[in-house]
């Protein structure tokens, strides 16, 4: 899986196509219990759109412009915009974030 390690790398990534995004930090328990989860994210979607992460912490400029308030935050890109947006409270379990990356881009 992509890891993002720049703002210019993060902006390069959600440019074009379908990107979903996971904010998180090393620290984070929800974080860590869904991570075991993202390579099976990564073939089950792999049609639909790519997968990369970014460290909340070491991208705190970036984490305060999208206003990344929680982790882990999921954020949904289609050619640049934002479609959909998966708060932290909302992501704690492998069947949270499995319904979200269903239907982020379905509307």
């Amino acid at each position: 899986m992509k890891q993002i390690t720049s703002n210019e790398e993060y902006a390069q990534s959600t440019q074009s196509g379908r990107v979903m995004v996971e904010f998180y930090a090393n620290w984070c328990p929800d974080c860590k219990r869904i991570e075991p989860y993202f390579e099976e994210w990564e073939s089950k979607y792999a049609g639909d759109f790519s997968i990369v992460r970014a460290n909340r912490d070491e991208l705190p400029e970036l984490g305060e412009k999208l206003e990344i308030l929680g982790i882990p935050t999921f954020i949904a890109y289609e050619d640049g915009q934002e479609v959909a947006r998966l708060f932290s409270r909302d992501a704690k379990s492998k069947e949270q974030v499995e319904a979200f990356l269903d239907e982020a881009y379905k509307k």
